[in-house]
């Protein structure tokens, strides 16, 4: 078993952000709490899918000339990386975009707790 963990820590610390961020955006009652969260819960996320696009001895997917034949196995897919590019942007701006709003809640409410916002409605 503890083979199993020193094997696969990579896995184990992702399931365990996963958590924490579950935990932080549905068991916690303020919104900064559950914005800190959300935002652990999607570098998870990101975390996840490039350690599963991880190759052990694999290069980068450019050919140099005079190389034939070409084995895929060699290279690492860049599909992966970009895609999470794309989600740190995303992540990044709905994190924005999340404060802006948490901000104009409290000027309107004056608490950022959900209980006492949802008494105010």
């Amino acid at each position: 078993m503890i083979d199993f963990f020193a094997e696969h820590y990579s896995h184990v610390c992702i399931v365990v952000l996963i958590g924490v961020g579950f935990f932080g955006m549905v068991g916690k009652r303020n919104l900064v709490k559950k914005l800190i969260g959300m935002s652990v819960l999607q570098s998870a996320i990101i975390l996840f899918w490039l350690v599963a696009a991880f190759k052990e001895d694999a290069t980068i997917p450019i050919v140099k000339d005079g190389v034939s034949p070409i084995v895929p196995e060699e290279y690492v897919n860049p599909l992966p990386h970009a895609l999470m590019l794309t989600a740190i942007v995303v992540a990044v701006v709905t994190s924005g975009v999340a404060i802006a709003l948490l901000v104009k809640i409290y000027r309107n409410y004056g608490t950022l707790e959900e209980d006492q916002i949802l008494e105010q409605l």
